[in-house]
């Protein structure tokens, strides 16, 4: 059953709405694409190695390709915070209403902040969105705080916290070691007038500049994949419960099953209760199943087999840090759970990926002309140099890029913000401290506004849906 067929077993209503959650989702990557990407050709802009307008085209083919090619860990860190059992626990209505609440909320929050020029995260924007109505949901069902994933949030949280400080730091120290190296006094001023850049520090920029684009793509594509994801299982838990990307692979998983078992028994060791139980549903259901779209479609079968296999790989992961287990185990173990486990029940649909890929790609080339003359022009006392420009940028892509491997959401915006304003106190350039506190600002405030903001928004959506 393809996406058209799962659409087809929808009612009207719920059709229609699964279109607007679907059309306000690709608007979030798009408004991120022109928000957060302003930062990336801030530098070629004013530094003139680039005019504006082939600088964001440049800028909006390399996001592009980022999200093609950045992988999906980061987009399951954001599906992760929010149990997605809740989405199908709850009566239709009720996901339906946590869907576009939180949708609603991040792309209010990122228009209004885009409007006053404030680069702000959308990272924050789109995590406070999700905890907001994870935690509504729970406090109108009477059941705490338990609709967020708190270990996940920890995480993910830290990321956040963390990822400016290290922007600032290193970008500052990069300017301090090319100042060392590198003695032109021309690297370490404004441009004048029509003054472009030697050619050589020109394509240090440009390339700078593509490397950020790229980070950006790969890391904050990958959180326009989670939300598309928690749309998609939103609506249609049934049908995206198991990978629609590989459906021929239950046998190889219902294999993995027998040679986890095989794996633990050759270092006379025993399953846990969990593992067994889980490994004992997915060797039930699967047995003689050819395609997981041959499974029943019933929350019973589908959705249990997807619990089961969350659940061999939480205890397989457990397992590969028991030193008492040989090397050898431990090793299998992480292979059987990264290569066959969770492939089933993480995954992408392809037209996700191009989809997201081609809203940030196009959101790039509009509207980032706010955002590029507050990092420009406001955050220092003087406008970007070269060097700044290539330390900022340098930091900004290494860091986004090892976060996109490993899986932790950071912000594009305050990494290379922090990095700009790093090089400029290096550059003993001054600080325009009214800029810099409305950024300080927004990047308090973003997160428990749209947590407010979405809880406001479920709760007001399930006082009229009843």
């Amino acid at each position: 059953m393809n996406f058209w067929d799962a659409v087809g077993t929808l009612a009207t209503g719920p059709m229609f709405f699964l279109f607007v959650a679907l059309a306000v989702a690709f608007a979030f990557e798009f408004i991120n694409g022109f928000h957060d990407t302003a930062n990336a050709v801030t530098t070629v802009i004013y530094t003139r190695s680039l005019p504006a307008t082939p600088a964001v085209i440049y800028s909006g083919f390399c996001n592009f390709l980022g999200v093609l090619l950045g992988g999906t860990a980061v987009a399951f860190g954001i599906v992760n915070l929010l149990p997605v059992d809740l989405l199908v626990d709850a009566r239709s209505g009720a996901a339906l209403v946590m869907v576009l609440s939180l949708l609603l909320a991040g792309v209010a929050w990122n228009l209004g902040t885009w409007y006053l020029g404030l680069p702000v995260s959308s990272s924050h924007t789109l995590i406070g969105s999700i905890l907001g109505v994870g935690i509504a949901n729970s406090l109108w069902n009477g059941t705490g705080l338990s609709g967020v994933n708190w270990n996940e949030c920890k995480k993910v949280g830290l990321a956040l916290l963390f990822s400016p400080m290290v922007g600032f730091v290193l970008s500052a120290v990069l300017l301090l070691v090319l100042k060392a190296f590198f003695r032109s006094p021309r690297l370490y001023t404004p441009p004048q007038g029509e003054d472009r850049p030697p050619a050589a520090i020109r394509g240090v920029l440009i390339a700078t500049c593509g490397g950020v684009s790229f980070a950006h793509g790969s890391n904050d594509g990958q959180k326009g994949m989670g939300l598309l994801l928690l749309v998609l299982i939103g609506f249609m838990p049934i049908h995206y419960a198991l990978t629609v990307n590989k459906p021929e692979s239950a046998p190889e998983v219902l294999k993995a099953a027998g040679e986890t078992r095989a794996a633990l028994a050759k270092a006379n060791a025993e399953p846990s209760k969990k593992l067994d139980e889980s490994l004992k549903r997915v060797e039930t259901e699967l047995k003689d199943v050819a395609n997981l779209n041959d499974l029943p479609r019933d929350k019973d079968t589908r959705w249990e087999v997807r619990q089961a296999v969350m659940a061999i790989a939480k205890e397989l992961k457990v397992a590969e840090a028991d030193e008492q287990l040989p090397e050898e185990t431990r090793a299998a173990l992480t292979k059987l759970r990264k290569e066959k486990f969770l492939p089933t029940i993480e995954y992408v649909p392809l037209w996700v990926v191009i989809g997201t890929a081609l809203a940030l790609g196009v959101g790039t080339t509009i509207g980032y002309k706010r955002i590029v003359v507050t990092v420009a022009e406001k955050i220092g006392k003087q406008h970007l140099t070269y060097a700044q420009g290539a330390a900022a940028e340098t930091v900004a892509a290494s860091t986004i890029l090892i976060s996109a491997v490993t899986g932790l959401p950071v912000s594009t915006t305050h990494v290379l913000n922090s990095g700009v304003a790093g090089t400029m106190a290096a550059n003993k350039s001054g600080l325009q401290w009214k800029t810099v506190s409305k950024i300080l600002t927004a990047w308090v405030f973003t997160l428990p506004s749209c947590i407010l903001l979405a809880g406001l928004l479920f709760w007001i959506g399930r006082t009229i849906t009843g």
